[in-house]
């Protein structure tokens, strides 16, 4: 990496951090961290090319739609605006919002659009972050901030949910590891996710193993 593009990614690292000050705490610059060493875990053995895959793991959610009305044109815009006043290349700068429109689950539903070895990368690491013990906190972090209950035997999991039903995210936290998380091991892209995706999804079945004895006392 040259001398420019270390200090672009240090650039876009302090950019990220100050954007994401007060973020809720399962969205946070704390994530982009561990999503961004991740990354650069799974290039080590995957490829790719390590400057888009640090931008990308960088901007990834500069601007979740979740967190803005379910607008999902905001974080592109802001991720393009700020790597055009690092003087970042046309191409990269494409690559990378690219990477934006595309990492997320919800982009599952309708069928995604783009697709390259960074996103590949950056999309496991992300996906990764979201199971296992980090994952079921960022789970019930998430759970309450939207005030979802816990666990409501009476509401029924929605395997078959559009798009629209997931991004309102009307469900129990417990229904969420269904809807989502235990479908994350199944859905990674790289040899390097798969492997190590395995060892997280066992330990949310055995969570909710616990979970369910205890529930039913």
């Amino acid at each position: 990496m040259t001398p420019t593009q270390t200090k672009i990614i240090e650039n876009t690292r302090q950019f990220v951090k100050q954007t994401l000050e007060n973020a809720e705490a399962g969205h946070d610059f704390w994530h982009i961290l561990r999503v961004l060493k991740l990354s650069e875990k799974i290039g080590q053995t995957e490829g790719g090319d390590s400057f888009i895959i640090q931008l990308g793991a960088l901007l990834h959610d500069i601007a979740d739609s979740k967190f803005h009305n379910g607008d999902e044109t905001i974080g592109p815009k802001i991720a393009r605006e700020f790597l055009e006043k690092q003087h970042v290349d046309n191409k990269t700068i494409d690559h990378i919002v690219k990477i934006i429109e595309n990492i997320s689950f919800k982009n599952s539903f309708e069928g995604q659009k783009f697709t390259s070895k960074e996103l590949e990368i950056i999309q496991d690491a992300d996906r990764l972050d979201a199971i296992g013990a980090i994952g079921i906190a960022r789970a019930f972090v998430y759970g309450g901030h939207k005030n979802n209950p816990i666990y409501n035997p009476d509401l029924k999991v929605n395997l078959n949910m559009s798009k629209e039903e997931y991004k309102k995210g009307d469900t129990s936290t417990i229904n969420h590891f269904y809807e989502k998380l235990l479908k994350l091991k199944g859905m990674m892209n790289t040899p390097t996710g798969i492997k190590l995706a395995e060892k997280r999804h066992r330990f949310m079945e055995q969570f909710l193993e616990q979970f369910y004895e205890e529930w039913e006392v």
